[in-house]
Parts: structure tokens; sequence; C-alpha cells
């Protein structure tokens, strides 16, 4: 039987403002198996890295969780000390950031940066420690990495520093890894190298990962369930199969219509009109309804539950509502002509 690594129930993560506390993530839930990647889609602003980030308790000052809990192997973590947060941080659960020049430090090199949580965490010495860092330097495709150990951030390409982010990530073996648009700033051909290499390591080293995209052709690569959200909420999760072939929520459909279909001739390009609310933005009913196109009166006035489609497939939209009561009344009809 698979083991639930991550379990995130109801999360809410508010930011204190001048202008008053706002909601960033509203009552997600979702949960990551070990040896499945999750990835969670949506607009920039939808509230996917601070999910992540409320999930490894790195929030800015200002943020804090409110509610709901995070359960990593079934204990929660939410409301751990910061110290016992920390020695959880790189070994249990890792996380690469979205821009590998901010996330190394410049003025420490490659070395020391990959030993520190070797030393931290696993108590080894300084040696031992450097070994194993040319070890991982070598699992993640850098070629001459004892010279690498030597080196600045600065002189490496951006395929390399987010390959060093990885090997960091990876240094303590963690059960699960969170990259955060790990590929944003590399080109395409590093792109497919860096979600390869991803993908291998987490099959070797059997870990759940919870890859942030807004990027449905990454999605469709690596995924093996996805989340989408909007405005802070999640909106639609299920396999990447019933995402992509049987999408129910209208914004799902939207980002799917968003990207070029290169084996249709006859696809075209349909953008979501609109744009993603700001924080402070109240909306009454569901927060996507200003720009779809099927919104009704009740999705005005009313937020949306979750419906279950099928299995493990959901979506928060009032029309599953509607297409549940048209298969209802089909089914009478048939029991009532029987």
């Amino acid at each position: 039987m698979t083991e639930t690594l991550l379990e995130v129930n109801h999360l809410v993560t508010e930011f204190r403002t001048a202008n008053g506390s706002v909601q960033a993530v509203r009552d997600v839930s979702f949960k990551v198996d070990q040896g499945e990647t999750l990835c969670i889609v949506g607009e920039s602003g939808c509230g996917k890295s601070i999910t992540s980030l409320s999930v490894i308790g790195l929030l800015p000052s200002n943020g804090s969780v409110t509610s709901g809990e995070i359960k990593y192997e079934g204990k929660q973590i939410h409301n751990l000390s910061f110290e016992e947060m920390r020695k959880m941080r790189g070994s249990k659960i890792s996380m690469i950031f979205q821009e590998p020049m901010t996330a190394l430090n410049p003025v420490l090199t490659i070395g020391y940066q990959l030993r520190e949580p070797l030393m931290l965490h696993q108590g080894i010495g300084k040696a031992e420690a450097n070994r194993k860092g040319i070890e991982l330097l070598q699992q993640v495709g850098i070629p001459y990495p004892e010279r690498r150990m030597k080196q600045y951030p600065h002189e490496l390409s951006g395929g390399m520093r987010q390959r060093v982010m990885i090997a960091i990530a990876l240094a303590c073996r963690p059960g699960l890894l969170i990259a955060d648009e790990p590929t944003t700033a590399l080109d395409v051909t590093i792109q497919a190298q860096i979600l390869d290499l991803i993908n291998d390591l987490k099959e070797q080293l059997n870990m759940g990962v919870v890859l942030i995209t807004h990027d449905m052709g990454v999605v469709a690569e690596v995924a093996d369930r996805v989340m989408v959200m909007y405005a802070g909420k999640k909106v639609e999760e299920g396999t990447v199969e019933e995402i992509f072939n049987a999408p129910k929520h209208p914004y799902t459909i939207g980002l799917l219509n968003s990207v070029p279909n290169v084996d249709n001739p006859e696809f075209e390009l349909e953008p979501i009109p609109g744009s993603l609310p700001t924080l402070t933005e109240k909306i009454e009913g569901c927060r996507f309804h200003p720009r779809c196109k099927f919104a009704t009166d009740r999705c005005r006035m009313d937020a949306p539950p979750e419906f279950k489609v099928e299995g493990d497939h959901t979506v928060s939209c009032w029309l599953m509502d509607e297409e549940k009561m048209e298969e209802k009344e089909e089914e009478l009809d048939g029991h009532l002509v029987g």
C-alpha cells in the first residue's frame, strides 16, 4: 500500500497588511503519496507558491497559517517550533526555489553550500561532507564536480545553478521534494533536462514531489495528479488524464485552451478574459465568475462546494450541480419509462 507523505487539510494562510489581514490561501486540501508527482497549476498570483511555503514553514514575517492542518507522515508539522521545523527542512522535506541565482548565496562557494545541510542534518565532518557533495554533483549531471565545489554561483550557467539547487535539496535524501517553478528561467533544452532529472531522482529515491508551475506542457510531461488553483482556492483536482482529457472547471478548460496544440492544425488559442483578482478584492460567490462565460446568478451569489466527479476527481463549480441534476432526471425518466 502506498504511503501518504504529505496531507494538507483546509489550509488558510493570511498576510497582515496596513489595510488589515488578507487571505492568500483559502481552505485548500490535498495530499501527496510516496513516489507520486502532484503538480499545482494556475496563473501567477493564484497562491501556488504561498501554499508550498506554508507547508515548509518559510512564510514571510507578516504571513501565517491561521487555520487547517499540515501533516507529514501522519504527524502535524504546522505548529512545530522554529528549531523543530529547521531540523525537518532538508532532512524530511526539501525545496527547490524558482530562481537559483537568488536562492544560492553569491558569496559562498558551491562546496560550502552543499556541505552545510550534510554537516547540519547528518552530523558528519567536513571531509566526508565534501566527498558526498562531489557525489551529489555527479548524480545531478554536473561535469568536473571537484572543480565546481570550489566555484561561486556566478561562475556557473543557469542550468548548472539549478542542478546545484537540486543537489542541495536532495543532499539528505528527503521523502518529499517541493519544486517551485524549477525551469522558469531556463531555455527549452535545459528545461527538459531538469524535468527528466527530477523524475529520475524521484524514481531512484521513491520520493513524493510537489511541482509548482503555470506551464501545462510541463504538467502533461511529469504529473501523476494535478491540482488547479485560482485566487487562493483549489478549483479542480484529478489525475493528469482526467484533467487533460475530461476537465470540468471552466478555468481548467481555459488554461488548456490557452496552450498551443501542435497535433491539431485547426486548434485556435482562446485566452481567458480579464485578470486574476487581487488579494484584497472582495468577490461574492465563485471567485472565477467575473471571468467565466458560463456564470449564472447562483455563481455570483454563492461559492460552490467541492463536487466529486469520479474516483478522486473533484471540482468546485455549480455547473457540476446542474450536470448531476440532469443525470438524476435522466435516471428517473428511465425508471418511469421502464
